[in-house]
């Protein structure tokens, strides 16, 4: 199938893609696909002949989640900038297996600096941590406790706790590529982002909008997110995220850490 490069198309590379979104999702992404190409028409076809992540065709993976289900729409900047982290779903680092070690947290969890402190986060959240105190010394008795009782393992299974409650993980550029900085490339997928905000707002009860970093908080701005409800913090890969007390409250009761 050979993939169209010019100006104002979609390729169809980036349409055949949308086989890893659930149905309900595709025509709107596909819309979404239409007004990108229409504001920048050579930035399409462009990244179809480029290096990005994530591969593997999953820039739409996180519409897995059906449209119906979405009750909360969490947005981060980017894909991580390492293919076997990067897999279309936001904070969900693919390179992850286990949550714990004796010591603590994971060394892959350690090593990913935002995923890290949203789950020192999720701990405080549950009462398990204490914000000023969230190191080794306080982190081995949890993790400890945590791999015999009813806690998740694998960051799999966070994944699905955060989907169950309804999450849409996105980010609000779509690709990374090393040579185009993220917040440019977050500007081309701006209109894809309003096309899927405005089918959100649809419903009279919106999902709650989570703005994490200064690249997301950029669409609190926009007229399609005016009537959702809207939850924004700094990036997790600041430490003060750890005891955002809006998002303590915010995650708290969904127990994420917990099996179900």
């Amino acid at each position: 199938m050979t993939h169209p490069t010019v100006p104002g198309t979609v390729p169809e590379i980036f349409l055949d893609m949308l086989a890893l979104a659930d149905p309900s999702w595709r025509p709107h992404l596909v819309r979404a696909l239409e007004a990108v190409a229409r504001a920048e028409p050579c930035y399409l076809p462009a990244l179809a002949l480029d290096d990005y992540l994530p591969t593997g065709g999953r820039l739409f993976a996180a519409f897995a989640q059906p449209l119906s289900r979405v009750r909360y729409v969490l947005v981060g900047e980017g894909p991580y900038p390492r293919a076997e982290s990067a897999t279309g779903v936001c904070f969900m680092d693919g390179a992850v297996g286990e949550l714990w070690s004796e010591a603590g947290l994971s060394k892959p969890v350690n090593r990913a600096t935002s995923l890290r402190n949203f789950m020192k986060m999720l701990l405080v959240a549950g009462g398990q941590l204490q914000p000023g105190a969230t190191g080794g010394a306080a982190l081995a008795p949890v993790a400890a406790a945590a791999r015999e009782n009813g806690s998740i393992r694998t960051l799999a299974q966070l994944q699905d706790n955060l989907v169950a409650e309804g999450f849409l993980l996105l980010n609000a550029a779509l690709v990374f590529r090393k040579h185009v900085a993220p917040k440019i490339e977050a500007l081309a997928w701006m209109p894809f982002l309003q096309t899927v905000l405005a089918v959100l707002a649809e419903p009279a009860v919106p999902p709650t909008l989570v703005l994490w970093g200064k690249i997301a908080e950029q669409l609190a701005r926009l007229p399609e997110t005016a009537g959702f409800p809207q939850a924004v913090a700094e990036h997790p890969y600041n430490l003060s995220f750890i005891g955002n007390q809006g998002m303590v409250e915010l995650f708290g009761p969904m127990r994420l850490l917990q099996a179900r």
